[in-house]
Formats: structure tokens, sequence, C-alpha cells
């Protein structure tokens, strides 16, 4: 499996287009995002309003959901004779199979067409429903693109979610790479190697069970479909935040390695550090740093190999904050 440094250039992902300035939004304004302007040297991406893209004027009537939640629909807030539901949907199957080569989407929060989630329904009585909704533009890219990183704007400020998301992008566009390099079994269990130990601290359950999964010859039809089966659980696991408790088991692991060439102070100290990490004392990157110093100076190819080790790029400095 390749390493980070060899997959193509700057992983591609769609973005709301208001969060990146454009002057997009009902009322003639835009959303501006520092945060995923900082984002933009390590990504290339792809600017996107369903709104503007179905015909709406700038500056437009605002729109908004209205009835059921779990099925609402996108009308003109003053005139719900105006009904966009059809018109997003359509867009959104479109853009899901024409954005077939991003590895994440940015989303505009509480957008009724882009909100990922907490978008307000409004009911009869002009008041929202105590139950949220998702965008219609969303919701079908949602649909169409079950295993895609999908993030809110707005939550990419909690540091966990931000480091979460990025990691999701970077095993997606490495799973691309997989794919446009040739698909067999051999790719598809380093891929899995290479994994091992960020599943381990999202998910280990998944971790033994996609090891199973993969565990005959597979050839074919089969790969295929194999393949498709794990790389949806995979996504499904990486999802699931990881914590102080199963970072530390995933540090215990890889310091394991070096047990045997360490001397006692070494040893000693790298223990301190961990635990350190575990009571909240140092962010990840303390303990994260004195493994890779460790490993510079004792290198392992397993563990060189291991995405834990590096899953997106340094500088992003993800690694700081949790």
């Amino acid at each position: 499996m390749s390493q980070p440094s060899t997959l193509r250039p700057k992983p591609k992902l769609a973005i709301s287009a208001c969060l990146l300035g454009d002057e997009v939004r009902f009322n003639g304004g835009h959303k501006r995002s520092h945060r995923c302007q900082d984002l933009e040297q390590y990504f290339e991406f792809v600017r996107v309003c369903p709104e503007v893209a179905i015909g709406l004027g700038t500056p437009r009537e605002a729109i908004r959901l209205v009835g059921d939640p779990a099925r609402p629909r996108a009308k003109n807030s003053s005139d719900q004779t105006h009904d966009y539901t059809d018109a997003l949907a359509k867009y959104g199957k479109r853009m899901a199979d024409e954005l077939e080569d991003i590895c994440g989407y940015i989303l505009m929060q509480k957008s009724p067409s882009c909100g990922l989630e907490r978008v307000k329904v409004y009911q009869d009585d002009g008041l929202p429903a105590e139950t949220n909704g998702q965008g219609i533009y969303t919701h079908e890219i949602q649909v169409q693109r079950p295993n895609l990183p999908l993030e809110e704007d707005g939550r990419l400020n909690d540091p966990v979610l931000r480091e979460n998301f990025i990691t999701r992008v970077y095993a997606y566009h490495e799973w691309q790479t997989l794919l446009a390099s040739g698909l067999s079994h051999r790719a598809l269990l380093a891929y899995h190697a290479r994994y091992k130990y960020q599943l381990m601290a999202h998910n280990p359950e998944q971790y033994r069970e996609l090891g199973r999964l993969l565990g005959s010859q597979l050839t074919g039809e089969q790969l295929v479909n194999v393949a498709t089966l794990y790389f949806s659980r995979l996504m499904h696991a990486l999802k699931r935040c990881a914590t102080r408790g199963t970072h530390t088991n995933v540090l215990q692991h890889l310091s394991g390695y070096l047990k045997r060439v360490l001397d006692a102070d070494e040893r000693e100290e790298m223990q301190d550090v961990i635990a350190q990490y575990r009571e909240g004392i140092v962010p990840l990157i303390v303990p994260m740093t004195l493994l890779k110093h460790h490993f510079r100076r004792h290198p392992d190819p397993y563990v060189a190999n291991q995405a834990y080790l590096q899953p997106h790029p340094e500088p992003l400095s993800l690694r700081n904050a949790i």
C-alpha cells in the first residue's frame, strides 16, 4: 500500500460555495469560513450552491423546510406554492454522480438545502417542529453516497470532530488510489493492515470483523463485492470518534514494539507520557511525537506503514488539540 506522500496531490472536497466567500446566499451575502479557507491549501475544493444551480437568483426569497421532519418539503418562506424539493433532490442525485472523485463534502449548517442535521422544519402554526430535519440536497447526496465523509462547517470547530472528518477523508482518498491502481486481494489485505491501529482507535471490534471478512482468497466478482462491503464497514467504523481511552490502547500497543530496544528510563518516560495523555494532561501529539522519535531511531517496517502514525498532513496540527 502506498504511503500518503505518494497519493495523488490534494484530495478533492466538495464544499458549499458560500463557505468560501461566494455571494450566493438568499440575501446576496456569504458565510465565509476562515477554518475552511485554512484547509484550502491541503484540498482541491469544488464549490457548489444547489439553490443557485436550480435557477434561484441572488438575492432571492428565503426557502425553508416545512411539514413532516422525516419527509420535509423545501418551499418559499413567504409563498408556499413555490416548492423546490424535487429540483433540489434531482440536483443532489446528479451531483452525487458527477462528483465521483471527491473524498468528502463540507456543508453549510442549518441550510434547508445543504444542512446535514439540525435543520428547522416549520409547521402550519409557523413554529419549528421539535424534531429537526436535513437539507433536501444533502439528503440525496447521503443516500447516493453513503460512505462519503460529510461534515458541517460549524462542527469543524470541534477539534475531535475536525480530526475525525479529515482522517476519514484521507482514508477515502487512499481507497480511491487503491482502486485506481487496480483492486486485488493482496492490495486489499495491505490496506487493511495499514489501517489496523487507526481502526483499533475508532472501533476495535470492527477491526477484527473486517479481518475475518478478508480471510479467504478473493478473485473476480467476489473480490469486488467483498471490497465494496469492506470499505462501507470501514467508513462506518471510522465515523465513531476515537477517545482518550481507545487512543491510549493503541499507544500502548505501539510502544510494545519498542520494549526490547529502549532502556529502562526510556520505557518509563514513554509510559509516563501515555498516562499523562490518558488523564487529559497533554494532547495526543505529545505521546505521538515521542513514539515517532523512538521509531526513527529503531525503525519497524510494519509500524512505519501504519496510517495511525500520520493519517493526515502533519502541518494541519489536528492532534495538537485532542
